[in-house]
């Protein structure tokens, strides 16, 4: 079974995923980490719970999401795994930080790439990847069906949706997306977003002011 826990870090308040087994094998989705006690509290828990990480993975490439990515690769030995699709927001993320007052040094760019229709495996459990474009380019969710939950960066959240005036951002891509890969999913699935509380697909149906109108 697995075990969620849920870091936020950075100063846009990212929500970066641990989830690990019985086996206490982990992924790390959305390595937020950039200050130094934001990158000891996930290494001292994973210490004090004797995890072992074996993925590292990105539901897309925005700034905030990727800022903790060379603290987990120097520290753990797993490279990012990424959507191809969003390197160019990889590429140009120094510039973008930059604007924000944050110093961020371009690493080299990933080279494990993961698309739909791959599964992401840990110890003796799978995640499915959709792809799910309209907030930025290779953006990506992990589906568990087992448990009945999704990791969906900022696809879409408690109450709202990402945010789509960002480069390679479309308002009727995203629409999609979440018509089509989350909003097909049952009720009771739960959503963990990249910022804010969880939320259920059910609860996103009844009370999101942008997907109200969207039947099933």
């Amino acid at each position: 079974m697995i075990t969620i826990k849920i870091f936020v870090f950075n100063s846009f308040q990212t929500n970066t995923y641990l989830l690990y087994d019985e086996t206490l094998h982990a992924v790390i989705i959305d390595a937020a980490c950039y200050q130094e006690e934001e990158k000891r509290e996930i290494s001292q828990f994973i210490e004090s719970e004797k995890i072992t990480p074996v993925k590292l993975l990105n539901t897309h490439l925005h700034i905030d999401h990727v800022l903790g990515n060379a603290f987990i690769t120097a520290k753990y030995g797993i490279e990012p795994e990424v959507h191809p699709g969003g390197l160019m927001l990889l590429k140009t993320a120094p510039e973008f930080a930059s604007v924000f007052g944050i110093k961020f040094n371009n690493q080299s760019l990933p080279t494990h790439f993961i698309r739909q229709g791959d599964v992401v495996s840990f110890g003796h459990s799978q995640l499915e990847i959709v792809d799910t474009p309209g907030h930025a380019d290779g953006s990506i969710c992990f589906i568990n069906h087992p448990q009945k939950f999704a990791i969906v960066g900022d696809v879409l959240f408690n109450g709202s949706i990402g945010r789509t005036d960002f480069p390679t951002g479309n308002y009727e891509t995203l629409i999609q997306s979440i018509e089509t890969k989350l909003l097909t999913l049952p009720d009771d699935y739960r959503i963990y977003p990249g910022h804010g509380p969880a939320t259920t697909i059910g609860n996103e149906k009844q009370f999101n002011p942008y997907l109200t109108g969207i039947e099933d």
